[in-house]
């Protein structure tokens, strides 16, 4: 039903556009006209990976998300849209960058035509840890709505208190509260909820299956593409 597609950007700019109209008609949805991390940029940066969710039926990408790699002539989108309200952030990603490096989980979006199902809070979110293995980041960040925190810290995240107001602001408008986290330990997820270490951990084995998953609306057939051909962004540095 649903196919699960992970990809260096460069490499795919036409599944990309795909993924840029879709996050773009959720956030018009959600009355979000512009937003940091909206910027098209970032499918000509060399050091963003992709994932995508492809409706079977139709071909249509109805979910996806992005992992930016820190780099100091690519800033992660987290960093220009925190910047305004906490400086502190160039300084907390660069100590993070030269320890290993290190990333950003953003662009999660999911379209209404598939809501219900947990596919992008869930699922996809899980995929972003799979494919983070291939990238070898001993760390990454993710900017978190409200209803994306909890999935996330489940996953192993922990808020990141030296930001903003103990890792909490509003963005990207003043109704709306963001809160950063970090992962710090990419490949084994140590503060991770058992489930959730269990169902990244088998998919890091299986980067391309088909499963039958137990969906909030009940059984779904995934099939995972997740192994990315061009995984070693360091080439680019």
């Amino acid at each position: 039903m649903f196919t699960f597609k992970a990809f260096r950007a460069v490499d795919e700019p036409e599944i990309c556009d795909m993924f840029i109209e879709g996050h773009a008609n959720v956030l018009k949805d959600y009355g979000v006209t512009k937003v940091t991390s909206s910027n098209n940029d970032w499918k000509f940066n060399p050091y963003v990976f992709v994932v995508t969710v492809h409706e079977d039926s139709t071909g249509k990408v109805v979910s996806g998300l992005r992992i930016h790699i820190a780099h100091e002539d690519f800033p992660l989108p987290m960093e220009g849209a925190i910047a305004p309200v906490d400086s502190k952030i160039f300084e907390l990603v660069k100590g993070y960058r030269i320890n290993g490096g290190t990333g950003e989980i953003g662009g999660l979006w999911n379209s209404r035509l598939i809501s219900g199902y947990g596919i992008g809070a869930i699922f996809l979110s899980r995929t972003s840890l799979v494919i983070a293995e291939q990238l070898n980041v001993p760390s990454l960040f993710a900017l978190c709505a409200e209803y994306t925190l909890k999935p996330t810290l489940q996953k192993g995240f922990e808020i990141e208190e030296n930001i903003g107001n103990k890792g909490t602001f509003f963005y990207p408008k003043l109704d709306l509260v963001a809160t950063l986290a970090v992962l710090k330990d990419v490949k084994n997820l140590p503060v991770a909820l058992p489930v959730e270490r269990d169902f990244i951990l088998e998919l890091r084995e299986n980067l391309d299956c088909s499963r039958m998953e137990n969906t909030l609306k009940g059984p779904v057939e995934i099939t995972y593409q997740l192994k990315i051909k061009n995984p070693d962004w360091r080439k680019n540095a």
